[in-house]
């Protein structure tokens, strides 16, 4: 069905043109359809759950994400490709005790992750992290500002 003749024509309808295109071709062959791989949807569900907070300060940035109960070796904060920040780890469940059933289980449990790319002034060989009252706080020191370049002075010999 195209929705132009219909005259819907924005990117929105373009995109679920797009999609029923893609499921008729793959209803008769799977070869020709992706679909997201489990650890993309693991992992995009613990970026989903992990939220946080960014803050830029004269002399660096903090990021902030709340870990309640988490134990340090919980908890992983690593830097790749040079420039991105990852915090990633996994909230357990509590061991089971005999005889203790849970009434209610409201809880987040699993891993969690949150990638960040960070600014080109960000000093990679200067960050800490600090987790206290529940609150994970990753510190980003800045770079200093490269200094303005000076003029050249060139002498001119007189021939």
């Amino acid at each position: 069905m195209d929705f132009r003749v219909m005259g819907l024509d924005s990117p929105l309808f373009h995109t679920l043109q797009h999609m029923m295109d893609m499921s008729e071709d793959a209803a008769g062959d799977n070869k020709t359809y992706s679909a997201p791989t489990r650890s993309y949807v693991r992992d995009a569900k613990a970026m989903a759950a992990t939220p946080a907070d960014v803050k830029e300060y004269p002399n660096s940035y903090v990021f902030e994400i709340d870990m309640p109960g988490l134990k340090s070796g919980d908890i992983k904060v690593q830097v790749e490709d040079d420039n991105v920040l990852l915090i990633s780890g996994e909230r357990k469940r509590d061991e089971e005790i005999e005889g203790v059933k849970y009434l209610r289980m409201e809880r987040r449990i699993g891993k969690f992750m949150r990638k960040f790319v960070l600014p080109e002034n960000a000093n990679t060989d200067a960050i800490s992290a600090v987790c206290q009252d529940g609150v994970l706080s990753v510190i980003v020191q800045k770079l200093p500002p490269p200094e303005p370049k000076k003029p050249k002075t060139i002498e001119v010999k007189v021939a």
